[in-house]
């Protein structure tokens, strides 16, 4: 199996077999340790990532080390013999409460330990807005993992939010309604 294919190239169903995820690493000003947590999928077409307390903002009271918070997880994934994986999609979704004039940034990106190909989103968000935000990441090209290799897949999530010290309190966060964090990563299997 060569280490990338295009987008659009045929993938397989899921494998026969146990599919485990494993936060190995978790650090940042946005992931304080315990914070951050993984969940596979059970149909094993992916795993979620959960952060409990990712908030960033600024304005009126807030500390202007608040205005930008960051996480960088490493994840494991381990796969039953025969199979290897890409991560085809990443979504994000979470929460922001921006007065007139702040603008909130989400940032991320991941990429294979020791891998130059690496995957970035970035969207930006202006005030007045307040509610629900997602963005969505779909690969151009198909990165797979190695056969028989486990390598820590590196997840870099920033948030920032900008407003004058004096303008209300803005705030942007990855919480969904559940009150966790929701940053959804999508599997496309292929035989080894």
């Amino acid at each position: 199996m060569s280490a990338s294919a295009p987008a659009h190239a045929a993938a397989a169903a899921a494998p026969e077999g146990a599919v485990t995820v494993e936060v190995i690493a978790a650090n940042g000003s946005g992931c304080a340790p315990g914070t951050a947590t993984v969940v596979a999928a059970p149909d094993k077409s992916g795993f979620r990532i959960k952060y409990h307390d990712f908030v960033a903002q600024a304005g009126a009271g807030a500390d202007p080390t608040d205005r930008r918070k960051n996480c960088q997880v490493g994840v494991v994934v381990s796969v039953p013999a025969g199979w290897t994986f890409a991560i085809a999609e990443a979504d994000y979704r979470g929460r922001a409460r921006l007065a007139g004039g702040a603008t909130g940034l989400q940032r991320t990106n991941y990429y294979w330990q020791g891998s130059s190909d690496n995957s970035r989103t970035e969207e930006t968000f202006s005030g007045p807005y307040s509610g629900y935000w997602s963005t969505e990441d779909v690969a151009p090209v198909l990165v797979y993992l190695p056969c028989s290799e486990q390598k820590v897949l590196n997840i870099n999530t920033e948030l920032r939010v900008d407003a004058a010290a004096t303008a209300p309190r803005s705030s942007m966060s990855m919480t969904t309604s559940e009150g966790d964090v929701d940053t959804l990563f999508n599997f496309s299997w292929v035989r080894c």
